[in-house]
């Protein structure tokens, strides 16, 4: 048991450490050798987890749709909300999920492994569409649409924010709420939502202050299936 939880331990050190190096140096300049360096392993012991750094590009995509943080709520599109905080607020500070982006952006890993673009949009989708069946959304909102228009928003105001020191990706998809739920929301909906940029914060603490064997996970009954779910990676 203690060497499967060393193994376990070995195995996400090295792919945090890839994970920063696509952040900081990108796909094409990060090299097999540089990265065992950082993480100080034998060259074996690095191929027993990862046999290529396209092994390691895919192992970091596959963890990009995450849903830490997110519990079932009265309303579905207050859940809808609460994933786009809480992925602002947990990007800047975990580098698997930088990396993910700093994949879908960078052209030739792009076309090599495809990106979690579309599962997202099928999360969002499904959001939604629960939203719209409980009356949430106001009647000429199409789900589909604006999940994906909303996922394609999100990105780029991420990818602005990182340029820009003297701004916090939380408050920034806050904003990007405020302009979108007023054409999406009805009005009592509307005024019962909470979308503070510390609203992930919170969220995650309560989370995690919960032994792991008693967290309700991600599960397929609270937002249906997706592309996630079987392991598709498409452009």
């Amino acid at each position: 048991m203690a060497r499967q939880e060393r193994a376990i331990r070995t195995r996400r050190m090295i792919l945090e450490a890839a994970a920063q190096m696509f952040n900081d140096l990108g796909y094409e300049a990060t090299t097999i050798g540089e990265l065992i360096d950082r993480v100080q392993v034998t060259r074996g012991g690095l191929y027993f987890h990862f046999t290529s750094k396209e092994q390691l590009a895919r192992a970091v995509l596959a963890e990009a749709v995450t849903f830490e943080g997110l519990t079932p709520q009265a309303l579905k599109l207050q859940e809808w909300a609460d994933l786009a905080l809480l992925l602002a607020h947990r990007v800047p500070r975990e580098p698997l999920l930088r990396a993910s982006i700093s994949l879908a952006v960078d052209p030739k890993a792009r076309v090599m492994f495809g990106t979690r673009w579309p599962d997202w949009v099928s999360v969002g989708t499904d959001l939604l569409e629960k939203a719209k069946q409980r009356g949430e959304l106001l009647c000429h909102v199409e789900p589909a649409v604006t999940a994906r228009v909303f996922v394609g928003a999100w990105t780029g105001v991420a990818l602005v924010s990182e340029t820009l020191s003297d701004h916090d990706l939380s408050e920034e998809i806050s904003q990007l709420l405020a302009l979108v739920l007023p054409n999406t929301a009805i009005p009592g909906v509307l005024a019962k939502l909470d979308t503070s940029p510390c609203r992930a914060g919170r969220l995650l603490q309560q989370v995690r202050a919960v032994p792991e064997c008693g967290r309700t996970h991600r599960t397929d009954e609270m937002f249906g299936p997706s592309a996630a779910d079987t392991g598709a990676a498409s452009h």
